[in-house]
């Protein structure tokens, strides 16, 4: 059996998807900035899907803004907000510890260029206080940033709560959303929410596509400069295939949110169950505030990538975090950030599920994961030690999982 349970790190593309993208690579294949019929077409057919992007968010067309994925728009939104504080003497920005790479470099980035980054804790259960933010937010604040779902724990932050209190503070507000809008309903103006970042390709949708929305009056600032695409303010010809391949794999998306979370819940606590049962396992982040989709575990006594290949040779494909990160040596900065201590966080294992997961393939995935833990189990050091009483254990033999 081969089972893909790495959905957070990508989706196939639906044949839906692939049907309505295809016109668009050998019919209608103008420049939408020409001005001759075929470009025009193109054009129109641009403007119809940010038209319905927007609508889907809640929000105004002129206010979506094509990109090539989430790491562009999250750090288009930051450098946007940064250069307008700056402006203004606000060079502070608030995140937390345990955002995506695309937001926490970019912090980085402007933290060499003077700016004073703010990382609130993440606690136990993998969700922001929003106490704490408020708490966190001064005269000269310029932004908050704090991600939607996480990518690796899937754990939903309160995210119009946070919006509410920035939205009192005259604070702006980004959420990086590529891993909830898919899981849970959004809508930028009620949420709150003054820019917010998605990806199609976590969606069913392509690869290499996808969108920034900035609530009006926020000035946006170029990343990539050139031609006067997207409204002057991201240069490059429109990808019109990837666009519209983004934009049907987000309506169906949308539309199927709560069908899939009914199909997905289940199984998500059958999965959970099952690992639970392993000796020495406990789940990452809250038990129920958390996308249907996603399972992450550590399991003392066992190395990350040696798991994780030899589930590939049982035909389970899944990941020990963030697939920007699966090449790294070092532990999950989620999991430490959540309080793992690093021997543990280096045995991570996220499952993402996809909307056509069976009983059958969770049970397999269970069985797998099993076999798997006892044999690298078997010849570990590190797991001798604990049993023997060498080492202390972390966690508990069993834990209920409530």
């Amino acid at each position: 059996m081969f089972v893909y349970a790495d959905n957070a790190a990508t989706t196939a593309v639906s044949k839906k998807v692939v049907d309505a993208m295809l016109p668009y690579f050998t019919e209608v294949y103008g420049n939408p900035s020409s001005l001759y019929s075929v470009g025009q077409k193109a054009k129109e057919v641009l403007e119809e899907s940010r038209e319905k992007v927007a609508a889907i968010l809640g929000a105004k067309p002129r206010e979506i803004y094509f990109t090539s994925g989430g790491s562009e728009a999250d750090n288009q939104a930051i450098m946007s907000a940064a250069k307008a504080g700056a402006k203004k003497g606000k060079k502070h920005i608030i995140s937390s510890k345990f955002e995506h790479h695309a937001v926490l470099h970019t912090l980085q980035a402007l933290e060499k260029e003077g700016f004073e980054i703010t990382l609130v804790d993440v606690h136990e259960n993998g969700v922001v206080d929003p106490k704490e933010i408020e708490d966190a937010i001064r005269e000269d604040t310029a932004l908050v940033t704090i991600m939607y779902a996480n990518n690796e724990i899937g754990t939903i932050q309160p995210i119009a709560e946070i919006g509410r209190i920035c939205r009192e503070k005259k604070v702006w507000f980004h959420t990086d959303a590529v891993q909830a809008i898919s899981h849970v309903h959004i809508n930028v103006e009620e949420q709150n929410i003054d820019m917010l970042s998605i990806s199609a390709h976590k969606f069913h949708g392509p690869k290499g596509v996808g969108v920034l929305y900035v609530k009006g009056g926020i000035p946006v600032s170029n990343v990539i400069y050139g031609g006067a695409q997207e409204r002057g303010k991201r240069a490059g010809t429109e990808n019109l295939a990837g666009i519209v391949g983004l934009t049907v794999a987000l309506e169906d998306a949308v539309a199927n949110i709560d069908a899939n979370n009914q199909h997905l819940a289940p199984l998500q606590e059958r999965l959970i169950q099952g690992l639970s049962q392993i000796p020495y396992s406990e789940l990452n982040g809250d038990r129920h505030t958390r996308v249907t989709s996603n399972v992450n575990f550590c399991f003392e006594g066992i190395e990350g990538e040696s798991l994780l290949l030899l589930l590939d040779d049982k035909g389970v494909a899944v990941s020990s975090g963030s697939a920007c990160t699966s090449g790294s040596l070092d532990p999950s900065h989620v999991l430490l950030a959540i309080g793992r201590p690093h021997e543990v966080a280096h045995g991570s294992l996220r499952i993402s599920l996809g909307e056509d997961a069976t009983e059958e393939q969770v049970d397999y995935i269970i069985k797998s994961v099993a076999e798997v833990i006892e044999y690298l189990r078997s010849f570990s050091p590190f797991w001798g030690d604990l049993i023997s009483g060498k080492r202390n254990h972390v966690f508990a033999e069993h834990k209920e999982i409530a």
